[in-house]
C-alpha cells in the first residue's frame, strides 16, 4: 500500500504523460527492500543517474522543485542527479547561475548524506572555484544549521581536486569543535582527500591539529595513510 501511495503521488507530480512514463516509479522508500537491479512487480527498479541523465533536459526547474520537495529521499536524490547534469551539460553562465540560485533557496531539501555528497561540490563548490565566489561557501560555513556547515566542508571539494587546500582546512579548522558526529566525518572525509591529492599536505596539518580532533574525524582523515603511521596517530606518539 506504501508503494502504491508513492506511485500515485509521483504521478500526480509529473502528469504529463511522456514523464510520468520515464518517471523512477519503483524506487525504494527509504526502508531498504528494494535497490537499484532488483524487481518489483516484475519491472527492474531503475539506476537513478541514468534516469537523470537521460532525461534531465526535458524537466525544468520548476518541475525539480516539485520533486525535490518530495518526502522520499530518492526522488529528491533523482532531482539532485538532474540539477548536476543541467549545471555541467551547459555552457550558459546565466543558466549555472540560475541553477546556483536554484540549489541555494532549495537547501531545506538537501538535508541528508547522501544528497550533500551527490551534489553540493559539483554545483557548489565547481560554481564557487570557477567564479571566485568563495563567499557562498563561506556564508554556508558560518550558518547555525549543520548541514550547511556541512554543505561548505564537502564542497570545497572541488577545491581539493584542483590542487587548493586553504579553503578545507580553514573550514574543517573551523568546525573541529562541531558536537555532531555527521560533521565529524564530513572533515574527516575532506582530509582524507587531501591526502589522497597530497600527502604531505595532509600530515602537516594533522601535525598542528590531530590532538584536538574528535575520534570519528582523525579516523577517517588518516585512513588511507600506512598502517604505522596510523597507529601513531591513534595512540598519540606524533
Amino acid at each position: 500500500m506504501n508503494m502504491i501511495k508513492e506511485i500515485q503521488e509521483a504521478l500526480a507530480i509529473l502528469s504529463v504523460p511522456e514523464k510520468a512514463a520515464f518517471f523512477p516509479k519503483f524506487f525504494k522508500t527509504g526502508k531498504g527492500e528494494y535497490g537499484e537491479g532488483d524487481l518489483f512487480l516484475g519491472v527492474k527498479v531503475p539506476d537513478q543517474r541514468s534516469v537523470a541523465k537521460e532525461y534531465y533536459a526535458k524537466i525544468s526547474l520548476h518541475e525539480l522543485s516539485e520533486l525535490l520537495s518530495s518526502k522520499y529521499h530518492e526522488h529528491r536524490l533523482t532531482a539532485l542527479f538532474m540539477l548536476i547534469s543541467k549545471f555541467e551539460k551547459t555552457k550558459d553562465k546565466a543558466v549555472k547561475d540560475e541553477i546556483v540560485l536554484f540549489y541555494l533557496n532549495h537547501l531545506q531539501y538537501v538535508n541528508n548524506w547522501d544528497l550533500v555528497d551527490s551534489s553540493c561540490y559539483k554545483i557548489l563548490g565547481r560554481y564557487a572555484f570557477e567564479n571566485q565566489r568563495e563567499d557562498l561557501l563561506r556564508n554556508l560555513s558560518d550558518s547555525e544549521e549543520m548541514w550547511h556547515k556541512r554543505i561548505a566542508v564537502v564542497g570545497t571539494m572541488y577545491y581539493v581536486k584542483k590542487g587548493s587546500f586553504d579553503l578545507t582546512k580553514e573550514f574543517v579548522t573551523a568546525n573541529l569543535k562541531h558536537t555532531h558526529d555527521l560533521m565529524h566525518k564530513a572533515n574527516g572525509w575532506l582530509l582524507r582527500e587531501m591526502g589522497q591529492k597530497n600527502e604531505d599536505e595532509l600530515i602537516s596539518y594533522l601535525n598542528l591539529h590531530y590532538k584536538e580532533m574528535p575520534r570519528t574525524c582523525l579516523r577517517y582523515a588518516i585512513e588511507k595513510l600506512d598502517e604505522e603511521v596510523r597507529q601513531d596517530y591513534l595512540k598519540g606518539r606524533i
